[in-house]
């Protein structure tokens, strides 16, 4: 699962700080980056909610996840300027 990688490289942390963080074991959060092994539902759960991201982003379902306050906050931005401009064409 490279998102698991990419999230937690993104965050400047080691497998070993993610895994004190969730509660897995270090060998397996290096395990599911490698593809070895693939998370049940309970350590995709720990996982999104540590990360702020939806499962559907997290396993590789969606490109983009809006589930993330950030993605959201763009997405909302967007559309407030996107209503503005309609406004003033109105």
């Amino acid at each position: 699962m490279n998102r698991i990688r990419d999230l937690r490289e993104d965050r400047d942390l080691r497998q070993s700080d993610l895994a004190e963080a969730v509660g897995i074991d270090q060998r397996t959060i290096s395990n599911y980056e490698t593809g070895k092994s693939n998370p049940d539902s309970e350590a995709l759960i720990r996982l999104a909610d540590f990360f702020n991201v939806s499962i559907d982003y997290l396993v590789g379902r969606i490109k983009q996840d809006f589930y993330s306050s950030a993605e959201k906050k763009r997405f909302i931005e967007s559309i407030q300027n996107s209503l503005e401009e309609l406004k003033k064409i109105i």
